[in-house]
């Protein structure tokens, strides 16, 4: 498929467009973007070598299916990437202070930076939803930590991959710019 383009317009590749260049470009290449998503090298080989895919959902699905089988090992190693996500432009240094101190006490009961995926949060309760999100965390063991933080990758990857391939042609999203979630 060709990118739309209107007389004056730059042209933006569509979604199926850009689906084609991923699917045909070179595995060392998409390796890389994937690791963009997620931090584990066995996800992104097995995201990888699967294409084609025929469509963003089967794409996305097959994201799903690799990161529901990280071991943890590629689970520990996808978690030490990670960061806590920023907070919004113009939050207080108070709200900076308690996000530090409550990223703090999380990093140091578990071991690794504190995820979660803020798909379809606004950008206004960002801030409170990652504040109650590691206060409530942090009474969770370190077993059940594990499987809420490997659910929580697995909602970033898929945000982050969808991200990378709808923004593409827009210039929307960047795979080297900060993750959204993150």
């Amino acid at each position: 498929m060709t990118p739309t383009h209107l007389p004056g317009r730059p042209a933006i590749p569509t979604l199926p467009a850009v689906l084609g260049a991923f699917n045909s470009a070179p595995v060392e290449e998409v390796h890389k973007l994937l690791l963009d998503c997620l931090r584990s090298h066995r996800w992104a080989d097995r995201v990888s070598v699967h294409r084609p895919y025929p469509d963003l959902a089967s794409l996305l699905a097959a994201s799903d299916e690799a990161a529901y089988d990280l071991s943890p090992g590629d689970l520990a190693e996808a978690l030490a990437a990670e960061s806590l996500p920023t907070l919004p432009d113009g939050a207080y240094s108070a709200a900076h202070m308690a996000m530090s101190a409550a990223h703090a006490a999380y990093e140091s009961k578990f071991g690794h930076a504190f995820v979660i995926c803020l798909d379809g949060v606004p950008p206004s309760e960002a801030l409170d939803h990652v504040l109650e999100g590691i206060r409530s965390r942090l009474a969770n063991d370190p077993e059940d930590e594990r499987v809420v933080a490997a659910e929580e990758l697995r909602r970033l990857a898929r945000e982050r991959l969808r991200d990378l391939l709808s923004g593409a042609g827009s210039g929307a999203t960047s795979p080297h710019a900060p993750a959204p979630g993150r």
